[in-house]
């Protein structure tokens, strides 16, 4: 259980002080020989723990898996196979992979989507890594716009969008070849821009080190560059930055509230 429903409970009188306390009182972590699940994380941050799948064995990650659920009530995993995929779902058929994003979850129902979030491509071979970060922010809570397919070869395309984005609390633009959308973004929102460089291109691009150069030595302002093909990273910033515009006093967020 998180920290305010052990309290509403509390108020309401399902659970006594000494329940709740004893709560409190468990270790912030899961000790299972092979990794400690910081159990306390959403509480200090937020954010529940999410399993980086990849380069995990199938019974390391089975078992995290196992217990990140039964402790949270859902589960988020990213860099997943889909032979991972296959051995979770004898056991949770439940679970639900994307095989373009590689993410593997299972999620609650009904969850409330709020703020708002675009997140922008500049060709389909960057959507892969967009969509990690896309999943991610909704996983956490943000409602997503995606605009895919936007680069500076036709940026007519970008520009008849422009109004989406602008709306936008935080910006997530993913691009290979040499990364000049973040540099357009940066110019045409008041927003801040989360750049991501992907390794998509020709040779020069150097597996994405071209896009992130460019990206890092941008002119434009306003502009967070996040590691290559990282769109869980940007997706997770995003939704922080989405949380703060919420809670600012005095605006009025009821426009972009959306229940999923």
């Amino acid at each position: 259980m998180e920290t305010h429903e052990i309290l509403k409970k509390v108020k309401s009188g399902d659970i006594s002080l000494e329940e709740a306390e004893s709560y409190f009182k468990r270790e912030p972590f899961y000790e299972m020989g092979f990794a400690k699940l910081d159990t306390h994380r959403k509480i200090r941050s937020g954010f529940g723990e999410v399993i980086f799948c990849s380069g995990k064995s199938d019974d390391h990650l089975f078992h995290i898996f196992e217990r990140i659920y039964k402790q949270e009530g859902e589960v988020f995993g990213t860099r997943a196979s889909r032979k991972q995929y296959e051995m979770l779902a004898r056991k949770f058929p439940q679970v639900m992979f994307d095989e373009l994003s590689h993410i593997i979850k299972i999620e609650k129902e009904k969850k409330e989507k709020r703020g708002r979030v675009a997140v922008v491509t500049a060709g389909t071979a960057d959507i892969s890594v967009a969509e990690e970060a896309a999943q991610t922010a909704e996983f956490f809570g943000t409602y997503v716009e995606r605009i895919y397919d936007v680069g500076v070869s036709g940026i007519h395309r970008l520009l008849s969008k422009i109004e989406v984005i602008q709306s936008a609390n935080c910006v997530v633009a993913v691009a290979g070849m040499e990364g000049a959308l973040a540099s357009v973004m940066g110019g045409l929102v008041d927003k801040p821009v989360i750049a991501v460089p992907t390794s998509v291109g020709y040779g020069a691009s150097l597996h994405g080190l071209s896009a992130l150069l460019t990206m890092i030595n941008s002119c434009a302002n306003g502009i967070a560059v996040v590691n290559i093909d990282n769109g869980y990273g940007a997706g997770y910033l995003a939704t922080q930055i989405n949380r703060l515009a919420l809670s600012e006093p005095g605006q009025d967020t009821r426009k972009q509230e959306l229940t999923i």
